[in-house]
């Protein structure tokens, strides 16, 4: 089994597509633009069989451990079984499964004598009414509304939304070394400096990815940008970076609103990803009214 390890390649990207789509747990570890954004971060490998495709990824303190498998439904079992033979076999290691859906953790059913299975809400992924995002519209987005408000008449005439593409490469990182710069801890650096890696990555194979770049301009300076793509199967647009200068006011709201009625009008949910267990970020993120939550568990062999 051991020879069939394969290292993620952007050559083998529809390869990958092919099996991200047999199953749609609506997570935004089932965004595959997500694993080429990250993979500089955490080295992933994968194996196949006529089931499914298995995963074996590396942590930056050298542990090993999976995610759930590319697969279907009725093929999930024997596809985590496979995982756990090559990780006891191949690794001589107990199985760790992290960012295990809700559904995939019912239909493995596994015996509790012999897994641990976690909930960690660090991971559960926030989903939005899109129409609601865009818009601002009701009683609870009272406060999001007037910020957005605000801003566009504090720089009316000064402000503009654009899409973005590879041509503006530059503009974008050299957005993100000064985000970095506003940052004080060194694993938020290392955080952006990987994040910065990946997204220079998938802008040079825009013509492999499909997604969508928005940034926001006041006074013709980069201020804001955000990426989002879109699978048709859940109705999902998936946000996996979005930033913003924290210190102008609205500026959030606005790049909120107008990325999704640019570039996904039609849209019917947006997956805004998980709050990392960061506080701040928590509470944000529950600001905007989640209409449900992707639950998320780890699945550890004893």
């Amino acid at each position: 089994m051991e020879d069939k390890l394969k290292k993620v390649r952007i050559e083998d990207y529809k390869k990958l597509n092919e099996y991200y789509n047999l199953r749609r747990p609506e997570t935004a570890d089932s965004n595959l633009l997500d694993l080429f954004l990250w993979e500089n971060s955490y080295p992933t490998w994968y194996f196949t069989d006529d089931s499914g495709l298995m995963w074996v990824a590396k942590s930056k303190k050298g542990q090993y451990y999976s995610t759930v498998p590319c697969c279907r439904e009725s093929d999930l079992q024997h596809c985590f079984f496979k995982t756990e033979k090559y990780f006891n076999e191949v690794l001589k290691k107990k199985l760790t499964m992290y960012l295990v859906d809700k559904k995939a953790v019912e239909i493995l059913n596994l015996p509790q004598d012999d897994y641990l299975i976690i909930p960690d809400r660090t991971y559960y992924d926030y989903v939005y009414d899109a129409e609601k995002l865009r818009t601002f519209s009701g009683k609870k987005f009272h406060k999001k509304k007037n910020n957005l408000n605000a801003f566009k008449r504090e720089y009316q005439g000064r402000y503009k939304f654009r899409l973005l593409g590879r041509e503006n490469k530059q503009e974008i990182l050299d957005f993100l070394e000064k985000w970095k710069q506003s940052k004080t801890h060194s694993e938020e650096h290392q955080f952006i400096e990987s994040e910065a890696k990946g997204i220079e990555f998938i802008l040079a194979h825009d013509k492999i990815f499909d997604y969508k770049i928005g940034g926001v301009y006041i006074d013709d300076k980069l201020e804001a940008f955000c990426i989002g793509n879109y699978y048709e199967q859940e109705d999902m647009v998936y946000l996996p970076v979005e930033k913003a200068n924290a210190n102008i006011r609205g500026l959030y709201q606005y790049i909120c609103s107008q990325f999704l009625s640019t570039a996904f009008p039609n849209a019917g949910k947006e997956n805004r990803e998980d709050d990392m267990g960061l506080e701040g970020l928590r509470k944000s993120k529950l600001s905007y009214n989640p209409i449900y939550m992707i639950e998320k568990y780890t699945i550890i062999q004893k």
